[in-house]
């Protein structure tokens, strides 16, 4: 079975979407990856598959049931049971590069999309549900963040890039930013390209970019600066 993403959301229309574009997109019309949707509501109590209820203690919004969630966990587990099972949620740990590329790895993610105040916490840790997080911010709903960690994951699986080499200097794969790309017109606005680009020594190109992606890194970045120096 290829890298499968299975998505556990109240919303499984608004799959794949973007997914469903470029090169994710082209992988996916070829079999490299596979995206499943499991209606939430599907397993919703009652005439109105009541998913949520009032949240213990009172305070707004509403909460998403432990049972409800648990029985569509254990449905995607069903399919894919050696797939890790991610809660998208703000006080996760942040999705970084390393995590995304080991998922992609795998045998694939499945994601838990929350939706009004969340999920109630008993099921997230009777199931041993990850949390992970795309940054300080908050969303509606997790299905914007599951998009986002699946196209993270799916661009590292094999013959989803074209060239692989593209991938060996982008910002976070050797603990730096990204250097600056640049292509014709020769120059733009009275911004030239930079010289060393254009000398065809591939050597001092090489050097350029590294010292970019330091200076880049050591200025917009102290954070990962700190880590690589110390790494």
């Amino acid at each position: 079975m290829p890298w499968t993403a299975t998505i556990l959301t109240l919303f499984p229309d608004v799959f794949p979407g973007p997914l469903a574009a470029s090169l994710s997109g082209s992988g996916l019309a070829e079999g490299l990856w596979r995206l499943d949707t499991i209606g939430l509501r599907d397993f919703g109590l009652g005439r109105h598959r009541s998913v949520d209820d009032t949240p213990a203690g009172g305070g707004p919004g509403m909460v998403m049931r432990a049972d409800v969630v648990a029985a569509a966990v254990d449905a995607a587990r069903g399919r894919v049971p050696d797939a890790p099972v991610i809660y998208l949620s703000p006080r996760g740990r942040a999705l970084t590069q390393e995590r995304a590329r080991t998922l992609s790895k795998g045998a694939g993610v499945t994601l838990l999309c929350g939706r009004f105040e969340g999920i109630d916490e008993r099921v997230l840790q009777a199931r041993e549900i990850e949390e992970i997080s795309l940054g300080d911010f908050v969303l509606s709903g997790g299905e914007i963040a599951a998009m986002a960690l699946i196209d993270a994951c799916v661009r590292l699986l094999p013959g989803i890039v074209g060239a692989d080499a593209s991938l060996d200097w982008e910002s976070f794969e050797k603990g730096l930013l990204e250097y600056p790309h640049y292509t014709r017109p020769r120059e733009w606005e009275g911004r030239a390209i930079p010289g060393i680009l254009l000398s065809g020594d591939h050597a001092k190109i090489a050097k350029w970019r590294r010292d970019q992606a330091e200076k880049i890194t050591r200025q917009r970045r102290p954070d990962l600066w700190d880590r690589f120096t110390k790494g």
